[in-house]
């Protein structure tokens, strides 16, 4: 699954190692990461130097075991050196390497959020970072400003020896998967999974238990995520949201199985019917 690796260790600035070894940098381009086209290896420091970044534009990330990891951002894609291309992180499941990959995810939030707090969104100055916090505050007023993070319910619903899945209209991957959507302003994720049930596909729902969460990069959202019993109503689902959803059982041709890259299709396949 997308995670951070247990060899990680958030860092709010360089150590002062950083200065003596190569670090790993995850450069970014409209949240595609520059890697080599041939051997997808992340550019070296003389690459990294010949970007000319700004200060601002480069980011501590943390450590992976003892190499300095950092997060940087261009406004330019052409910017991209001989031999190296911009590559979405949805493209690298299954080439990246799984460790970096996680850093990666992680490293893509920091770059955006640092790409898109250059000034305030309050009054409009200049921002400056905050000492030993990740933070950005207005230079004029004090307003702050920390990554962004978006919490997301995702919900299996089960019917007896079914479950509900659905195909969402705006989805990247047009695969029947779980219920999922944002939480609101002033709500529960309990009451989330409930309202977007109801919403997105007319039924009501029970005793939810909680399985699991995953930080999803796409571009900052948190998937919290669970299971609950169908309590009554028939599927009606909203256009605008859901192309399709139906009951998967036993009997029926599932979904292809996929890849433990997200929560979804680890929640699917714990409750997948035997056989299936």
């Amino acid at each position: 699954m997308l995670q951070t690796p247990a060899s990680f260790t958030p860092l709010m600035a360089p150590p002062p190692s950083a200065q003596d070894a190569a670090p790993l940098s995850f450069i970014f381009h409209a949240n595609r990461l520059l890697v080599h086209e041939g051997s997808l290896s992340l550019p070296d420091a003389a690459v990294v130097k010949g970007l000319a970044l700004d200060p601002q534009q480069l980011q501590p990330v943390g450590l992976l075991g003892d190499t300095y990891c950092q997060a940087g951002w261009v406004d330019d894609e052409t910017l991209a050196p001989a031999g190296y291309a911009w590559r979405g992180l949805r493209s690298l499941f299954g080439e990246f390497d799984e460790t970096l990959l996680g850093v990666a995810a992680r490293a893509a939030q920091i770059a955006e959020w640092a790409r898109t707090h250059r000034f305030c969104g309050a009054c409009g100055h200049g921002t400056a970072r905050l000492a030993g916090e990740r933070c950005f505050k207005c230079v004029n007023c004090g307003h702050m400003a920390y990554p962004r993070i978006s919490p997301a319910m995702m919900v299996l619903i089960r019917k007896e020896d079914k479950v509900l899945l659905a195909l969402h209209t705006e989805s990247a991957v047009k695969r029947f998967v779980p219920l999922a959507g944002f939480l609101e302003a002033g709500e529960s994720v309990e009451e989330a999974v409930h309202r977007e049930v109801f919403e997105e596909v007319g039924l009501r729902v029970h005793n939810l238990r909680y399985f699991g969460s995953q930080s999803w990069p796409f571009p900052h959202s948190l998937m919290l995520s669970f299971t609950a019993d169908y309590l009554d109503g028939e599927i009606r689902t909203d256009p605008n949201e859901i192309a399709e959803a139906r009951w998967f059982g036993p009997d029926d041709e599932w979904p292809e199985r996929v890849p433990h890259v997200s929560i979804s299709s680890m929640l699917v396949d714990a409750n997948r019917p035997p056989g299936r």
